[in-house]
Parts: structure tokens; C-alpha cells; sequence
């Protein structure tokens, strides 16, 4: 593993350990946190696959290792009786239909582990395997995301 995937881990790594320490006390609280900061991860790599800022394969590295930490914990933070809450997003259906929510989640993460295994070294490398990423967001979304009003 270069040194760079290396340090992408590191800092997920860590994230992880502060992300962890909330989870315990309000699991709905803290999957917002972690979804919006999945959201954060995806705004430059979005840019950069639209053509409106110079691909940068560092920070595509950065986001994917923010999108694997957050693949790794998200379902656990759904565990039965925190529906609900304030601004949650989650639709029943996660708690109704499990499996197909972890059958989503597992989508997820390996289109994660594939696309930071290629380490795309231009937007035309990262298109293809990045691609399936948004994609595994974009369904587990549609399935399992309440609309925001």
C-alpha cells in the first residue's frame, strides 16, 4: 500500500475513534454527522468529475478513505428503536427490510474498496471506478432516504 493510501487510512482511522464515542449516546445524531460528512467528501470529487476543478487524485483518495470509515460503521448505527428523531432522514424501510439495507450498505463499501484499489491517477481512470460509488449512494438513497422537505 503506497504512502498516501496509508495516510488516508490513518485519518479515517482516527475519525473513526471520535465518530465511535457518540454513536453510543444517540445513534441518530451521529449517522446525520457521519452521512454529512461523507457529504462533504463528495462535493470536491463531484467537481472534479464535472470538469469544474483540476482532478486531483490526493483528495479523491482522501474522500474514498472518508467514504470507506463511514461504510464501515454506518450500519451500525441503526440499530432497532432509533427511528426517528428531529431531522432524521432515514426511512422506515431501513428497519423493515434489513437485509436489503445491509445488501445496500455492502454495495457501498465494495464499490469503495475497488475504486481506491485502482488509485485512479487521472479523471480518466477515476470516471469508470468512481462511478459505481455515486451510484451504490444513489440507490441506497432512493431506497432507504426519506425526501427532505
Amino acid at each position: 500500500m503506497s504512502g498516501l493510501k496509508r495516510l488516508c487510512f490513518a485519518l479515517a482511522a482516527c475519525v473513526g475513534g471520535v465518530v465511535t464515542s457518540y454513536a453510543e449516546d444517540d445513534p441518530a445524531h451521529e449517522r446525520h454527522e457521519l452521512m454529512e460528512s461523507v457529504g462533504d467528501a463528495a462535493k470536491p470529487v463531484g467537481s472534479m468529475l464535472k470538469g469544474e476543478t483540476p482532478y486531483d487524485a490526493d483528495i479523491l483518495l482522501e474522500s474514498l478513505a472518508r467514504f470507506l470509515e463511514a461504510s464501515e460503521r454506518f450500519g451500525e448505527l441503526f440499530p432497532p428503536g432509533s427511528q426517528g428523531g428531529d431531522d432524521s432522514q432515514a426511512a422506515p424501510a431501513i428497519w423493515e427490510d434489513r437485509a436489503g439495507f445491509d445488501e445496500a450498505l455492502h454495495e457501498w463499501h465494495a464499490a469503495i474498496e475497488s475504486a481506491i484499489n485502482e488509485a485512479p491517477a487521472t479523471l480518466e481512470a477515476a470516471r469508470p471506478v468512481v462511478g459505481p460509488v455515486f451510484n451504490a449512494c444513489k440507490n441506497c438513497h432512493d431506497g432507504y432516504r426519506l425526501e427532505e422537505d
